[in-house]
């Protein structure tokens, strides 16, 4: 406990430093002054306005819940199988959500002549509302697969064939459309913080506001579900119904964040193990908290790597995120290791 206080003050200082940093930094340099000014309501400069309301301040917002949507996530499915590589992929929901989206991009050309992605607000949403029906659908028939097998590996394994399944379709989609249309949809695949603007974002953050707390609602089971299933069935757990509770509260993150951002790769899987190492504990009543929080640094350190003064727009979140954390997760791990040798 006397490690755990300071490491989360450290932490939410960390995330209010970057999340201003994130504002301050890009291709257009804003003085600090005029930011505050700006976020106060008093800013003169309409240029700069636009760039903080509309661009700076929403990519940060959603960087922030999205890395720590995706980090619980993970958390949640390396604790129901047991296993270290597991990530919020890893049931084929995110392959759940890209076939959504691979249907209205990619399909919807073929068959109408006019991608519904071509048409503004209306083929955002479309997109939208595609990669949450995909994942959704993906999550009932895990949650349903759930109920008729008893092993964690078993499911594991359905869920990785899912997976392939999805992409098998997808890249028959890509093989039978237009050019323009994969090129979309390869670029929707590479994930960003930057689609999320205006409504979209307030709704963004109050459904994460709400998934996230219920996600902590789920940690006692995820405490004894550590323990095994025989010895959590003994203290009293109902050990299907907890899994399929932190299946579907795992499935629905990834389902919003893919929805709204793309599929974003490796903070899921990387980040539990960083708070594990930092906070040394399998507690998820810190855990829990903790995963967030890392998300949501890790996410911000991306989001402000990706728009860098010198690149002209912004990277792929994707590529920013493995390049900035597997070195960052490696050395940690190592850490650990030497530590718990030395010992």
């Amino acid at each position: 406990m006397k490690r755990t206080f300071p490491l989360i003050v450290i932490l939410l200082i960390s995330i209010a430093v970057l999340a201003v940093v994130n504002l301050l930094l890009g291709s257009v340099r804003i003085p600090i002054g005029d930011v505050c000014s700006i976020l106060l309501g008093g800013g003169s400069n309409e240029i700069w306005n636009n760039i903080v309301w509309k661009s700076r301040l929403p990519q940060a917002l959603t960087a922030i819940m999205a890395g720590a949507g995706l980090a619980v996530s993970g958390l949640q499915m390396q604790t129901v199988f047991r296993n270290p590589l597991a990530g919020p992929s890893v049931l084929g929901i995110s392959n759940g959500s890209a076939l959504g989206v691979a249907f209205v991009v990619l399909l919807s050309g073929r068959l109408g002549g006019v991608a519904l992605s071509r048409l503004g607000y209306l083929g955002d949403a479309a997109m939208s509302v595609a990669a949450i029906l995909g994942a959704l659908a993906v999550m009932l028939l895990i949650v349903w697969i759930s109920q008729k097998v008893k092993g964690n590996v078993t499911l594991l394994i359905i869920g990785v064939m899912i997976g392939y399944l999805a992409n098998a379709i997808i890249g028959v989609l890509k093989f039978l459309s237009p050019e323009e249309d994969v090129k979309a949809f390869v670029v929707w695949g590479l994930g960003s913080f930057s689609r999320v603007s205006g409504d979209e974002m307030i709704l963004f953050v109050v459904l994460m506001c709400v998934l996230l707390p219920l996600a902590c609602l789920l940690v006692k089971s995820m405490n004894l579900l550590l323990l095994g299933d025989r010895y959590a069935a003994n203290l009293g757990l109902n050990i299907r119904w907890s899994r399929m509770l932190v299946i579907i509260s795992s499935g629905v993150l990834v389902a919003i964040v893919t929805a709204y951002c793309g599929p974003i790769m490796f903070i899921g899987l990387a980040v539990p193990h960083l708070a594990r190492a930092l906070f040394r504990t399998s507690d998820h009543r810190i855990l829990m908290p903790a995963t967030m929080l890392c998300g949501a640094a890790l996410a911000l350190v991306c989001n402000l790597i990706a728009r860098m003064p010198g690149f002209e727009g912004a990277l792929p979140v994707n590529s920013v995120t493995a390049l900035v954390g597997a070195p960052v997760i490696a050395v940690v791990l190592f850490k650990r290791r030497n530590d718990e040798v030395q010992e």
